[in-house]
């Protein structure tokens, strides 16, 4: 999950060389540029600040026949674009994370057996965009833990009580979240608060959730003024998860902010290994992301990657709704380095394109390294990947095209487990609502990026797509249902806003 390269704040902004290579393949160029992962953008139009990065590119199987990237579990480019759209405005490209739409949506995967903490499961089938194309897709469902079987939990929430912060869709909207939090606690789980402003404050030592109404008392209070001290207040609170950590048990930082430090300790290397340090004593970060026109996303993602945690971005009620309640079983992590790695048949497979996962992509000698950080997968959580392929001359139904392996840590520090499957080409024409729903929610984000990957992608295309894995009847449940049906939603306003009506 260790993401390098600097963020806000910085002297120079680093830029990595993208070397070019260039392959012929059915008489067309296939850009062979790897993602230049370094640029941090100024802040754009609307004043928020994103990492510039380029789309994948294909890769010729005959000079790189495998894959390998680390899971990516976060959810906040999707929120944000929502946001966006529903203000009348498409994103900014680089706000756009391919990997995280699709990441937001929970699939209908099957549950780990036989004491595994993950599924994996594959699939081949058409690619609508690119007819002689086919997409591959690979899932990961998380084993769910159920009501009463929850480790203890230590939760500290850490909020910027700046000045930046006072807006009513920031803090306000922050703190209907932690108090909703609170209902869902196990009597025992404990909170403490620290805040963040010109100065740090500890506001609530370590409490047990019973007693809800001193915790909600103190939320209620808070306001918001002075500058931010984001790295004191982190400091303060990793200090306070570690003075009560739980042996077995759930211990995180929940930090609420719109990520901007402007004092104290702002270095991109001092946070940075502030989050790592404390990673490696066993406490996770949420890092959840509030508001528009001030939103340092770059420096969110980071330090969330640094901190074996997850970034999300609240835009509305139902979002809190989401993260803190619906889906809180996700703050607890029951996959941890979860890495993955492809290696395609060359004669099934002439070339691929992994679809999202830029600042993922890991070196194919980092697959065994379990010293090598990668990302972590909650309770009940699904993640997906899509890869775009190129058929060989030996490309049939019924053959295995590729291996898929992936590597994950029951408890971080641990020796990791290995899972392995063949990925068979099955129904190679067709699709599962699975694969429908991946397909429209990517090519909808490449339709957003302005991909030069998008083929015939279109807004019906998308909607069409997701239609049809909702008309499916496959056991989904009401709530995602519900998901599925505002995402077309929002591809309709994004169409006409990019007709200009």
């Amino acid at each position: 999950m260790n993401k390098t390269s600097c963020f806000f704040i910085v002297p120079a902004l680093l830029m990595m060389l993208a070397g070019t290579v260039s392959c012929m393949m059915d008489g067309g160029l296939y850009d062979m540029s790897y993602p230049n992962m370094g640029e941090i953008i100024q802040p754009d139009e609307y004043g928020d600040r994103f990492e510039e990065f380029l789309d994948n590119p294909f890769i010729n199987t005959a000079d790189q026949n495998v894959s390998t990237f680390s899971v990516d579990a976060d959810g906040a480019s999707y929120a944000y674009m929502r946001r966006m759209v529903g203000n009348g405005i498409l994103p900014s490209k680089s706000a756009v994370r391919i990997e995280e739409f699709l990441n937001y949506f929970t699939f209908n995967y099957p549950e780990p057996a036989g004491g595994a903490d993950v599924a994996i499961n594959a699939e081949v089938g058409a690619c609508p965009w690119e007819p002689e194309h086919r997409l591959l897709r690979l899932g990961i469902k998380g084993r769910d833990i159920f009501e009463g079987k929850h480790p203890q939990s230590n939760y500290v929430f850490l909020i910027d009580v700046s000045g930046s912060m006072a807006s009513k869709d920031k803090l306000p909207l922050l703190k209907e979240g932690m108090k909703m939090m609170v209902d869902y606690l196990d009597p025992e789980d404990r909170i403490s608060i620290v805040t963040y402003a010109s100065g740090v404050s500890k506001l609530l030592e370590s409490t047990p959730a019973r007693e809800a109404s001193k915790i909600k008392k103190v939320i209620g209070k808070l306001s918001a003024s002075g500058s931010t001290a984001g790295g004191a207040g982190m400091r303060m609170a990793y200090e306070e998860c570690l003075t009560n950590f739980i042996d077995g048990g759930n211990n995180r930082v929940i930090m609420g902010t719109d990520g901007d430090f402007n004092v104290g300790e702002t270095s991109t290397d001092a946070i940075l290994e502030l989050a790592e340090n404390y990673a490696s004593k066993g406490i996770y970060l949420t890092v959840c992301g509030f508001g528009s026109g001030n939103l340092n996303d770059a420096m969110m993602e980071k330090v969330s990657n640094a901190g074996n945690g997850t970034y999300e971005y609240i835009d509305s009620e139902d979002e809190l709704t989401k993260v803190f309640v619906i889906e809180r079983n996700k703050f607890i992590s029951v996959a941890n380095d979860v890495k993955n790695q492809i290696t395609f048949d060359k004669d099934m497979v002439k070339a691929y394109r992994l679809i999202g996962y830029e600042n993922r992509v890991l070196d194919n000698d980092d697959f065994e390294n379990d010293e090598k950080d990668a990302g972590e997968i909650g309770a009940g959580q699904t993640i997906t990947a899509l890869y775009e392929i190129i058929p060989g001359e030996g490309f049939a139904q019924s053959k295995a095209i590729a291996k898929y392996d992936l590597r994950y840590k029951k408890i971080l520090g641990a020796v990791s487990v290995p899972l392995s499957m063949d990925v068979v080409t099955l129904n190679p024409e067709g699709s599962s609502a699975d694969l429908d729903l991946a397909a429209g929610v990517a090519a909808y984000g490449m339709l957003l990026r302005r991909s030069k990957y998008a083929g015939s992608s279109s807004f019906d295309m998308a909607t069409d797509l997701v239609r049809r894995s909702i008309n499916s009847n496959n056991g989904i449940d009401p709530y995602q249902i519900q998901l599925r049906e505002n995402f077309i939603d929002l591809v309709g306003k994004a169409k006409k806003i990019s007709s200009g009506e």
